[in-house]
């Protein structure tokens, strides 16, 4: 049996995503028996996040300055901006390196059942970095689920009045998808954004 400490410390890995309780007591135990090159170093990063971790003051970001890197990268074009409803959006997105632009997190998505309006997320910023000029296109990069495109659709009729190109992310047959595979509302989506042959 181990000690309230470490019977803590696996509960406490439990509770993160794609840990369960038998995948945190294998990390724990890989954590105890490399101690040096493994514990360690694990606690100094987690200190040092937790000394420093700031939620960026432009976009939303989780970073350790404010503003974050995005945003303060000269190289990114800021008359870009692709709005994600969570920070793990806004990453996958920047390590994929397609998108040149800069990022606005919503820090979620609406949903009537879970309680989530619009007075929740960050809508009002978004509108004010839109309102204050120099973005000529906004990427509605919503997760293709109902309350992911009912956000879309909310922030398209709040953003209509300005003088921005609106798009949203493609969506439908994914790339080596087989068609007897998918689900009706995917093929639906495919079917209804069916383009010509080039």
């Amino acid at each position: 049996m181990a000690s309230p400490e470490i019977e803590a410390l696996t509960q406490a890995l439990s509770r993160l995503p794609g840990l369960g309780p038998r995948s945190a007591r294998r990390a724990v135990l890989h954590l105890l028996k490399k101690r040096e090159s493994a514990l360690e170093p694990l606690l100094r990063a987690l200190d040092a996040v937790n000394d420093r971790l700031v939620t960026c003051g432009i976009c939303g970001n989780v970073d350790t300055v404010d503003p974050c890197g995005i945003c303060v990268d000269a190289r990114r074009d800021a008359r870009a901006l692709c709005v994600v409803e969570d920070v793990a959006d806004l990453w996958a997105l920047d390590k994929s390196r397609l998108f040149p632009g800069r990022f606005h997190v919503l820090g979620g998505r609406l949903s009537a059942l879970e309680g989530v309006r619009p007075e929740d997320l960050s809508i009002d910023a978004l509108v004010s970095r839109v309102e204050a000029g120099g973005i000529d296109e906004v990427v509605l990069a919503m997760n293709a689920t109902l309350e992911g495109q009912t956000t879309a659709h909310y922030l398209a009729e709040r953003l209509e009045r300005f003088p921005v190109r609106l798009t949203q992310l493609a969506h439908g047959v994914p790339v080596g998808g087989e068609l007897d595979y998918l689900d009706e509302g995917t093929l639906a989506q495919a079917l209804r954004a069916r383009r010509p042959v080039a």
